[in-house]
């Protein structure tokens, strides 16, 4: 069996992880910092971490970097936040490319700025040829408000309910065409998913970290990794070895 570089065999790595980067404006406060230096150091470690992604073989990678509920956070937050989306697209994009990512974006852009909407837009095109690392950026994004999306869109497309089925739903929301994350990551120590692909999500693995996200390195990603692959998934059904014993 071919071994990814973490010693992993391949099968038993996982195609999709998924992020919540949380923690950041915790890290800064224990350091005195104002929340927006916890927002910087998170994203200057989002580029560890896609980087370590390339390295040990997944192909897709969906971070969780701006939810539908982060619009009740202070205005000055909200704000800094919007900046530092549009820093990382005009100082990471060209490197990002070079690198063979291919940038997406789930959620609504609705709401963001217009110019903001379209480096946004022209990212997503620049590199949608790319097949490195897929990277699903989720920003002013809410997985019940993608659920109610696609619901309103099955409807108005005229969609009969007896044709309405799990692969019809998959196919209207925002990942659709990316294979659900098996493997959804949580730092901070907080034990939910916080409205993030909740559909995708149904028979995700979960790694939780106290680590605060812009502490989450590589080596922790590494343990994240391994941890997955020591693993057994039933997706409802016995384990394989419950199932081995059974009929031994």
């Amino acid at each position: 069996m071919k071994n990814s570089p973490l010693n992993i065999p391949v099968d038993k790595l996982p195609r999709h992880v998924a992020i919540i980067m949380d923690g950041n404006g915790r890290w800064a406060l224990s350091r005195g910092l104002p929340r927006l230096a916890g927002h910087k150091a998170g994203t200057e470690n989002l580029r560890r971490i896609i980087r370590a992604s390339v390295e040990f073989g997944v192909k897709y990678l969906t971070i969780y970097a701006f939810s539908t509920e982060n619009w009740g956070r202070p205005p000055e937050e909200v704000q800094g936040l919007m900046y530092i989306l549009e820093d990382v697209l005009d100082r990471e994009l060209a490197e990002l490319h070079k690198e063979g990512v291919q940038l997406r974006h789930i959620g609504r852009l609705e709401r963001l700025a217009p110019n903001l909407q379209v480096k946004v837009l022209e990212a997503i095109e620049l590199t949608k040829n790319n097949d490195k690392l897929v990277l699903n950026v989720a920003f002013n994004y809410g997985g019940r408000d993608e659920i109610v999306n696609a619901i309103q869109n099955i409807i108005k497309d005229g969609i009969p309910p007896e044709d309405v089925t799990e692969a019809l739903v998959s196919r209207y929301l925002y990942t659709a065409g990316v294979p659900d994350p098996d493997l959804i990551v949580r730092p901070s120590g907080e034990l939910r998913v916080s409205n993030f692909l909740i559909w995708q999500g149904a028979y995700s693995e979960l790694y939780v970290t106290p680590k605060y996200w812009p502490d989450f390195d590589k080596e922790e990603y590494r343990r994240a990794l391994e941890t997955f692959a020591s693993r057994d998934r039933r997706y409802g059904k016995v384990s394989s070895k419950e199932y081995e014993a059974s009929n031994a």
